[in-house]
């Protein structure tokens, strides 16, 4: 029997690390080799290698025609990034191929598109997968298949003008119970940059003013959007994947975060680029109004793989000098924190019935300036403002006096 004669049959990727999956991006090749081990002579018709990548989105939901009547709507999608074929081996003048006894090896190569691709994806309603499969046909035999995926992490440099760039915002909430005002609480945010990289610390500069008679605590969170589209809808997941939690603010009292670190976790960068599935962070900064719903500011957060380069700017050397004076306080995390609390639990009511009743925008054909959106950020209103370059103020100033006698000599 043919089947007692292929004692393996597998792919092996080639990678420049020992023991360790290679990671692809757009452009780079794709190579490896295709192993036979046969415990006896064998005929072959051929080898052939099939490399696929799609992005790929379906869920269902429940939908009423009637008091009496019900019917389930499936959503699906997919996108083709790659597709790929190469025969390994098929005798020219079409006669089968004997192979004696022993290990084969077939190499293979193959170049991933030039143009942009989408980073490999799990997720609950949609996947972005890359694979390659090999099929083996034999004279009077049913077809051998092999399967094997691989990663591609398309970079994403958080060392651009739009990623390097502050980002802040002010929001403010009356507190009311029974149609009466109970005072106000407003929010006044910054954070240095949009782009972090995973395992980074975000120090967040925040002022919390509380006129209200009770106390409130501030606390802050980064939260991962993954939004599936299909058929001008869309189905979205959200989750808490990092957490700070402030001091209490006394009521008529002021807070103020001279750089609160909170800590980014490992997990995948963001995806702009797919035209049905998006993975985004955002980093929310609440505080629980008394007597209405939860006041919440929002800052976009860009995850990217490239890291910050130590002087390429203002903006990333200041980021820097955060980085190196806040350093300690990566050590005072705990190998395993407490788990972050639930979505529900950090978004407001009105958020919440806006989201749930939203419907997919169309997408532009062109989504490469995605990342140049404007910003709904108030610029204006935020009190802290981040240094001057050392150009722009004397560290030593003359005294005046000196400056005046200078001038008349």
């Amino acid at each position: 029997m043919i089947f007692d004669k292929l004692k393996k049959f597998d792919i092996v990727f080639d990678s420049p690390e020992v023991d360790s999956a290679p990671v692809f991006s757009s452009g780079d090749v794709v190579s490896g080799r295709v192993v036979l081990d046969l415990s006896a002579e064998s005929r072959l018709d051929s080898l052939k290698l099939h490399a696929e990548g799609f992005a790929k989105v379906h869920w269902t939901e429940s939908r009423s025609a009637g008091s009496s009547t019900a019917y389930t709507q499936n959503y699906s999608d997919e996108v083709e990034y790659l597709n790929r074929r190469e025969v390994l081996l098929q005798a020219d003048n079409g006669e089968v191929t004997v192979l004696p006894a022993g290990r084969h090896e077939f190499p293979f190569s193959f170049q991933l598109p030039e143009e942009t691709l989408v980073t490999s994806f799990e997720g609950k309603h949609g996947s972005i997968r890359y694979w390659v499969k090999v099929k083996l046909h034999r004279p009077w035999a049913t077809v051998r298949k092999i399967k094997k995926e691989f990663t591609v992490i398309e970079p994403i440099d958080i060392n651009t003008p739009t990623l390097l760039a502050p980002q802040a915002g002010a929001k403010d909430k009356m507190a009311r119970a029974w149609y009466r005002n109970f005072g106000e609480v407003s929010i006044t945010a910054k954070i240095d940059r949009k782009g972090y990289t995973p395992g980074e610390v975000i120090p967040v500069f925040a002022e919390f003013d509380n006129s209200t008679s009770r106390s409130v605590v501030p606390k802050a969170y980064i939260t991962q959007t993954q939004t599936f589209i299909a058929r001008g809808t869309m189905k979205q997941k959200r989750a808490v994947v990092g957490t700070l939690c402030g001091d209490i603010v006394g009521a008529r009292s002021r807070e103020t975060w001279h750089g609160r670190a909170i800590k980014i976790p490992p997990m995948g960068p963001s995806i702009l680029q797919c035209r049905i599935i998006k993975v985004e962070y955002m980093l929310k900064i609440c505080v629980d109004v008394p007597g209405t719903s939860k006041l919440c500011l929002e800052l976009p957060l860009v995850i990217g793989t490239i890291p910050l380069h130590p002087f390429g700017s203002r903006t990333s050397s200041v980021s820097s000098q955060y980085s190196v004076n806040l350093e300690w306080l990566r050590m005072a995390i705990p190998e395993q924190p407490e788990p972050p609390p639930d979505y529900s639990s950090v978004v407001t009511e009105e958020e919440a019935e806006q989201r749930n009743n939203a419907v997919a925008p169309q997408p532009a054909d062109d989504l490469s300036g995605i990342l140049e959106r404007p910003l709904m950020a108030f610029l204006q209103e935020f009190r802290f403002r981040p240094p001057p370059m050392y150009s722009e103020v004397d560290p030593n100033p003359e005294p005046l006096n000196m400056r005046r006698r200078c001038m008349t000599c």
